[in-house]
């Protein structure tokens, strides 16, 4: 299930109620066995790798710097790139499915560059109101949509 990866992104700066969410759904996926990845930080990040962390699941996180001590301390695999904020296309390359968690510019370039690449983009929390973006009310809601799509992104195994 680890190789199953989803990406949950938002701000630094985030709401209690985006806090929420995003440990909500960390939790949701780590019980899984589901890998989540972030940007590793604080706020959502912070949050979503509490929540995944905590549930069994894996979270890695895609530093900005080249110090792995800029994670927070529920990554467990803390990626360093040094590429600041360039390093938000490699969050959305590595998942197969987007859950936006509240809104920032940082974000709205991930929800953008997820949208380009054809991932599926779940919104909760005040995500960005663009086309394309699946809005939910509620992270248990976000959580659903986001396996349901997972879930059709795997490939169909043929029976012999």
């Amino acid at each position: 299930m680890q190789q199953l990866v989803v990406g949950i992104i938002g701000p630094r700066n985030a709401t209690p109620e985006q806090i929420e969410a995003a440990e909500a759904l960390g939790a949701a996926f780590g019980a899984l066995g589901l890998t989540v990845i972030c940007g590793g930080r604080s706020g959502v990040m912070e949050a979503a790798c509490k929540g995944t962390h905590r549930a069994g699941g894996l979270p890695i996180g895609i530093l900005p710097g080249t110090d792995p001590q800029e994670a927070n301390a529920y990554v467990a695999v803390p990626l360093t790139t040094g590429l600041n904020e360039a390093r938000n296309i490699i969050i959305v390359r590595a998942a197969r499915v987007l859950v936006a968690v509240g809104n920032s510019p940082g974000t709205l370039t991930e929800v953008a560059y997820g949208l380009h690449f054809n991932k599926p983009v779940i919104g909760v929390a005040d995500a960005a109101q663009l086309e394309g973006v699946q809005h939910t009310p509620d992270a248990a809601a976000a959580a659903e949509a986001a396996l349901s799509r997972l879930l059709m992104s795997l490939p169909v195994i043929q029976a012999d």
